[in-house]
This record gives C-alpha cells, structure tokens and sequence, in this order.
C-alpha cells in the first residue's frame, strides 16, 4: 500500500450510502467516555444504512428510509451482510523508531526480565541510537510502513509519542515527522512528547540536567512549533520518580501541554495517584494499581489506559485489573502500546481478545474501549468513536455478522474493508 501525499482529503463522490450492513454496531450515545453498564450499549441496528455526505454521517436508517433523501448518484458501498463498526482509535502507540529489539526478544525468551535488560543497557537505550541516526525521512518512511499496519486492522486513529529521542534534537525530529506523517497517510495522528520515556545514557550521571533539559528546552521548542498536544512521562521502575514527575509534568500543563502519563506497570509507587492530582488525561498501565487508588482517578476523571499485550509480549501474568475499574466507576480504554520492545504489535483485534482472555472484559466492553472511550481520552469523542450523525464517517466493514467474532477468533488473518471520512483507505 502507498498513500498519496492527500490521501488524507475526502476525494471521489460527496455522497455514498452503506447499504446491507447485517450488524451496525453504531456505539451511538453521549459523546464523552462510558461507564458501569454503558460499556455494554453498542447501539446496533440490524439491516440499517448509512447516509454519508462530505465525509461526515448524515443518517442512520432503514435503507428504504436513507434511499429516500439520497441522489439517486449515490456510490453505493455494498456492507455484504457484515458488521459495520466504528474505525478503532488507539490512544497509545510508539510509532517511530529506528531499528528493532530482536536481541531483547531473545534475551526475554532466555529468562531475563525487562528491568535486567534495561539496566544493562537494552531496552528503550538500544532503541535510542537508532532513532538518533535515523533522519526524518527515515522516520517518516518508517511511520508510513506503521500506518499501513494499524489501517489494515481497522484502526483509523492514534496517539503516537516521541520518546526515542532524548535530546532536544531527535524529540524534536521524531514529532516533525509525525506533522509529515500526518499529511501523507489518512488516519489521524495525535502527537505526544514523551521526552521523559528515560534518562538517556549521557545524563544517567546527572538526572536533574536532563530533567532541566526537557523543562528548559524540549518543552518550550514543542511549544513554539506546536508540534504536540500531550506530554507524557514513563514513572516507573528504571525511569522517573514521582516526585521527579510532579515538577515536569506541573511545568508542561502550564505551557499549554495535556497530560498523559505511563505509571504502575511494574510497582505500585503512586503515580497513578498522581495522575489523579494533575487531572491527567490519562493513566496508562496500571498493572499495579491498588484497588483503593481507583476512586481518586474516578474522581478527578482521568480514564485509566489499560495496555495488554505489553504483559503479554514481557510473558507476565499481572494484567491490569479491568473488573475492578469497571466496577469502581472508571472508563476504561484499551490501546496497543505498540512499541520495538514491549508490545510489537498494532492489531487492535489481537488486543480485544487479550483483553477478553486476561482481564475478563466483555466484547461489548472492548469495543467501547477502543472506540468512543479511547476517543474520549483524546478529546475527540465529538468527531470520531461512534457512527454518529454529524461525527466523522471512519467506519469498517469487517469479514464476520457478529462483532464478538474480533475476540473470538484469536490473531486471525480477516481483510476489512476500511474507510476514512468515508473513502476506502484499504
């Protein structure tokens, strides 16, 4: 697949109607994050049609109801009896990166743990030489081979972070690409700096200068440039503390950065308690979080990212605990976590089996999750999650009737049709 330099604009006829969709899963409601039983409302309407003018939803209906209103020009896009379903939107990925971690893969395989090769310098490090020799160019060809990936399984947005970088230079190269990005592929890309992902090997003697890096320097250039919405910040075992995190992240909220934060994937150290005293947007992880912690993240409304196949692909057993987070009120959203080390993967369906598997979430649940919920999380629940009228026309047609087939059928090869403000991208 090669995506024109304005594969990102609406071409082709203004009007199309989506006809014979056996299963519309429409997650039709509130335009915000879902909650305790909403998580189990999808909204689906059997044999509906779709109307779709400009790239945006017209009207859900009956299709002698849509064949009504509509020119008789229409295109006609033929559902076949499938599930229709809202495109995926997955709220954290790692996009760009030079290189791979096959080294750590096997290391992993021989029995060291993520921390062990981290600490000898594997990990984020071994990635952070690579994205440094790389050009934009390079990243930019990068990200499209990415972007190819997430499309083919029916994602039509992501958050995508910086973070293998680590200097004012390369973090500002990594979210310069990603603007590129943005213009040469159809989904929509939401960037994050995630400068803080480490201390990079020549600040390990001095963290406090390269925490002044990133508040002196990194911030205020992104800023300048506009070149991200959120920063983030990985707290966590051989990364930042909580209380190097608290004047970092209090220093990019007042320069006009929303907060995303990774915290609790290998301790319970107070991050997630953090998160809830910034009002992060976000606390992604939590594989550690304590019960008790989950009311101040429902309270302050930071929706907990929940990141399964990074347990998965470390072979860990700790998967975050959706059960209790549902049940404490919280809203949870699922995403890839797709990364060189961790999770190298970007199939959203691979993820909602992951979490039907080893977290107990429901199919219903996980669609939420990774629709209108992870939406919400990236403030974009007014635009994007739900087939909607007036919302954005990013839709899938998938090979199955029933969407509870995307968990039930575990990494299976399907060939969705996707589209982008109603254009088929692939």
């Amino acid at each position: 697949m090669s995506f024109s330099k304005d594969s990102s604009a609406p071409q082709g006829p203004s009007t199309s109607i989506v006809v014979n969709c056996g299963q519309l899963v429409t997650v039709a409601g509130p335009s915000r994050a879902r909650t305790g039983a909403e998580l189990l409302d999808l909204g689906i309407r059997n044999d509906a049609a779709m109307l779709i003018v400009d790239g945006r939803i017209a009207a859900v209906d009956s299709y002698a109801e849509i064949r009504a209103v509509a020119p008789a020009d229409a295109e006609i896009i033929n559902a076949q009896g499938r599930t229709v379903m809202p495109g995926f939107v997955d709220a954290h990925t790692h996009l760009l990166f030079g290189g791979n971690r096959l080294g750590d893969f096997e290391q992993r395989i021989a029995g060291r743990t993520y921390q062990e090769i981290a600490a000898a310098g594997g990990g984020i490090a071994s990635t952070l030489g690579n994205t440094r020799k790389a050009s934009e160019e390079d990243l930019v060809a990068i990200g499209q081979r990415h972007a190819e990936w997430f499309l083919r399984g029916g994602t039509t947005t992501i958050e995508a972070k910086s973070g293998y970088g680590l200097s004012v230079e390369s973090e500002l190269k990594i979210l310069r690409a990603l603007r590129t990005l943005q213009q040469q592929v159809p989904m929509k890309i939401v960037p994050t700096l995630l400068a803080a992902h480490t201390i990079p090997p020549e600040f390990r003697a001095d963290r406090d200068a390269y925490i002044a890096l990133i508040t002196k320097q990194i911030i205020p250039a992104v800023c300048e440039e506009k070149l991200a919405r959120y920063c983030d910040i990985f707290c966590d075992d051989h990364a930042f503390t909580v209380a190097e995190a608290r004047p970092l992240l209090e220093h990019a909220k007042r320069s006009g950065l929303e907060l995303r934060m990774h915290v609790e994937q290998f301790r319970s150290d107070g991050g997630a308690k953090l998160a809830a005293e910034l009002g992060a947007a976000t606390a992604d992880h939590l594989e550690c979080m304590a019960v008790d912690d989950m009311p101040a993240l429902k309270d302050a409304g930071v929706q907990p990212v929940l990141l399964p196949a990074s347990v998965f692909a470390l072979g860990r057993t700790e998967y975050p605990n959706a059960r209790a987070m549902i049940e404490a009120g919280l809203a949870p959203v699922i995403a890839t976590d797709f990364n060189p080390g961790s999770s190298p993967t970007a199939s959203m369906p691979f993820i909602i089996s992951l979490a039907a598997l080893y977290m107990k979430m429901l199919p219903a649940e996980s669609v939420v999750a990774s629709t209108i919920n992870a939406a919400a999380s990236l403030n974009l629940a007014h635009e994007i999650g739900s087939l909607e009228v007036g919302k954005k026309a990013d839709f899938v047609i998938h090979e199955f009737d029933d969407y509870r087939e995307l968990a039930y059928f575990i990494a299976t090869p399907s060939r969705p049709r996707v589209f982008v403000s109603g254009q088929e991208v692939c």
